[in-house]
């Protein structure tokens, strides 16, 4: 089974300038986990998902000062980071580098990449655009059709 026969092939976008209350709202009315953040020739540049908005400081979330990933990552990337946590505009906030897989992927193939990033979705190219996303409730919504196939069987 590749990336095709299960992505989701209708989904929102949205543009790096956009207010982040323009993301938060597209994803609370589509129940999408992410959008694919798109420049005005419609070229993937980043995403923005669920987990971008976890420490947010509106939510009483704050990254401490002295916060371990400052050590990680130098404290000039540690400011960054808490900076992230304030900003309003999509671009500020998305993932810079989205993982994406061809749109003739394996599930297998898909499913190492998520397993290997931690994330629950991978956004699909043919070529160099976006057709299409596949995560975790693509991945069920195909095995329940498999199951289902093979009960009638």
């Amino acid at each position: 089974m590749l990336a095709l026969d299960v992505m989701l092939t209708s989904f929102a976008t949205i543009k790096p300038g956009a207010p982040l209350l323009d993301a938060v709202r597209l994803l609370l009315e589509t129940g999408q986990r992410g959008l694919p953040v798109l420049d005005g020739s419609g070229a993937l540049i980043g995403v923005i998902s669920e987990g971008d908005f976890l420490h947010r400081r509106e939510l009483g979330v704050h990254w401490p000062e002295g916060f371990w990933l400052e050590w990680l990552l130098s404290r000039e990337e540690g400011r960054l980071v808490r900076e992230r946590t304030r900003a309003l505009s999509v671009d500020a906030v998305m993932s810079r580098k989205p993982v994406c897989v061809d749109e003739c992927a394996t599930v297998d193939e898909i499913v190492v990449e998520m397993d290997k990033h931690q994330i629950s979705q991978v956004m699909v190219l043919r070529d160099t655009r976006v057709v299409g996303i596949v995560g975790r409730v693509q991945l069920i919504t195909a095995l329940e059709r498999i199951l289902t196939r093979s009960e009638g069987s």
